[in-house]
């Protein structure tokens, strides 16, 4: 009963890779007994592009029995689908209409998006940042973990608060940003100077967690490298595909960075490709394979988000009722 609240929420658009595992899912798993998870896979979010329906909803069954096998715990966790709790675009609009226009244009995500999609600028795009503040918002949430690129929103959202709580009255729990371990950025293998990203559409950009033993092998073969032949962990200009294979390979054996340049010494880029190869089919395979065993267990998926809905359902609620009747709506 003492643990901090800590929400999460990921998109079930593209295929999760291993930056989204090694950056985010693998610490939710991790910290399951530290926190009281609240896992949330944000489908409303996914719609501020164009998606279809059908391919939707199977993804975000999908994205939740990856979720399970990679160690999300029903038991310890609430796992859920956003779109089932109807209080979150409920407390978006209170936030809405409290929310200066300066401080949603200044976000730099909307802008980015804007760039690369000129031809959907849309009201929900723009409007992402209070939309992720009520998901947050509504369960009290102590932390959240972030990376560089939601940082901004947090921010907003903790300001929200902030003035939310200052103009009506206390309402919301403040969150504070949970930064990731260090070594969890996955760059892309076939430009290692970007992040891994379900967004991208290379090839070979990504390790998709449900990828098979010779597509892993495939990709990590044409894994970006150097001219210079030398396996070591300078991370230096240039060299960013070889620091980002030995990152990699450091996270699944554990060993040392002494050691591992010693196990390379005198090797070329093409064993080190192999030997991450090797260990990413092996650390991989149990997901992989407890990923088959739930796709013959639709039912039990679905029990388990409808336990998660009903477990935060309350919690939900009573933030908006509070809301509500702090802006003089009840």
């Amino acid at each position: 009963m003492n643990k901090k609240r800590v929400f999460s929420g990921i998109q079930p658009t593209g295929n999760i890779h291993l930056g989204n595992y090694l950056g985010a899912v693998k610490n939710w798993v991790d910290s399951q007994d530290e926190f009281d998870n609240i896992f949330c896979i944000v489908n409303s979010h996914a719609i501020t592009s164009r998606q279809d329906p059908a391919i939707l909803k199977a993804k975000t069954y999908e994205l939740a029995a990856i979720l399970l096998a990679c160690g999300i715990s029903m038991d310890r966790s609430k796992l859920f689908i956003q779109s089932e709790i109807d209080e979150h675009p409920a407390l978006t609009w209170i936030f809405d209409c409290n929310i200066p226009m300066g401080d949603m244009s200044r976000m730099t995500q909307f802008k980015d998006k804007s760039q690369k999609n000129p031809k959907n600028i849309n009201v929900g795009l723009f409007n992402y940042p209070a939309l992720m503040a009520a998901d947050i918002l509504l369960y009290q949430a102590h932390g959240v973990p972030v990376g560089e690129d939601q940082k901004q929103h947090l921010e907003l959202t903790r300001d929200i608060a902030e003035r939310f709580n200052r103009d009506f009255g206390e309402t919301f729990v403040i969150p504070e940003p949970l930064i990731p371990k260090a070594g969890a950025r996955i760059m892309g293998l076939d430009d290692p100077t970007k992040k891994m990203s379900k967004s991208e559409a290379g090839t070979n950009h990504s390790i998709a967690l449900l990828d098979s033993a010779d597509v892993i092998m495939k990709k990590c073969k044409k894994a970006t490298t150097d001219s210079t032949g030398i396996i070591a962990f300078d991370g230096s200009a240039g060299r960013e595909g070889v620091f980002n294979l030995l990152s990699i390979y450091q996270i699944f054996t554990g060993n040392s960075e002494a050691s591992i340049e010693a196990e390379f010494a005198g090797k070329g880029y093409g064993a080190l490709k192999m030997s991450v190869a090797e260990v990413l089919i092996e650390g991989l395979r149990p997901i992989r394979e407890r990923h088959e065993q739930l796709l013959k267990e639709p039912g039990y998926v679905a029990e388990v988000l409808s336990s998660g809905a009903d477990a935060v359902r309350p919690i939900a609620q009573a933030t908006y009722r509070l809301a509500k009747e702090r802006v003089g709506l009840i």
